[in-house]
């Protein structure tokens, strides 16, 4: 497990910004690499048949742009996913098990070893840790009580926080389709004279930019919307195993 916690789990800044320039570039190098040459002969050999060829629907700058982003965005809930279920246990301990339920807490003594230990930055030590203080303070279990729900609650939007680039992403990427949408658009009407004089050829292509780009996206944007689903369920389950195991022992423990 890790050593360092924090309630938003998120990879440093610099990793993210390292992780989306090596996605820039290897989904950079692969298109000039693959996808434009198979898309270009492709083009030269199938004539309107090629409109249906993988290679043709993703050939396009958005399209190469999206799927830098849906790497991106799954290496940041890829991360989150893994510091979950690498401190999943930590969420329901009882930290304070080798001491005797049936006897009064040693409230300084547990403070200090709950501070001492390597994990007291993650989330469900943290909420052990400013419930037995409040308890310090006031000697009242109530009071104790109400700092696991403040606590929680402060974790819960400390994780909703640390999505919103995710879900910055997600909307992004629909909206980098629309973008080729009306690019493709554009260049089609920019051809009507083309087509009016019988050679469709150009704006066929350009509508085909068209409607490649946002289908690219959406398809994308579902993906990843039901990754997200899975990271927030697993967060939310966080979040409850957290406060119940604060209730089933934590207080236990201060009741005596």
């Amino acid at each position: 497990m890790r050593n360092k916690n924090t309630a938003t789990m998120n990879p440093s800044l610099l990793t993210s910004l390292l992780v989306l320039l090596a996605s820039f570039t290897l989904v950079h190098l692969f298109y000039e690499g693959v996808i434009r040459p198979a898309a270009s002969a492709v083009l030269a050999s199938a004539g309107s048949n090629s409109l249906f060829s993988i290679w043709v629907i993703l050939k396009d700058m958005e399209q190469q742009i999206c799927i830098t982003l849906l790497i991106f965005c799954l290496f940041l809930m890829g991360y989150k996913l893994w510091r979950l279920l690498d401190e999943e246990t930590l969420y329901t301990r009882d930290f304070l098990e080798g001491y005797d339920k049936s006897q009064p807490l040693d409230v300084e003594q547990a403070l200090a070893d709950l501070e001492a230990s390597k994990y007291k930055e993650n989330p469900a030590m943290a909420t052990w840790i400013n419930c037995i203080r409040r308890f310090k303070n006031t000697q009242n279990v109530q009071h104790a009580a109400d700092a696991i729900a403040s606590s929680v609650d402060s974790v819960a939007a400390q994780l909703e926080s640390g999505n919103n680039m995710v879900r910055y992403i997600i909307w992004a990427i629909p909206s980098i389709g629309f973008v080729g949408t009306v690019r493709g658009i554009g260049q089609a009407l920019a051809q009507a004279d083309q087509a009016l004089a019988g050679d469709i050829a150009g704006m066929t292509a350009s509508l085909g930019v068209a409607f490649n780009s946002t289908l690219v996206a959406l398809f994308i944007s579902l993906i990843l919307m039901f990754f997200m689903h899975l990271l927030t369920s697993r967060q939310d389950t966080m979040v409850l195993n957290t406060q119940q195991s604060c209730e089933k022992h934590l207080l236990a423990h201060l009741h005596n």
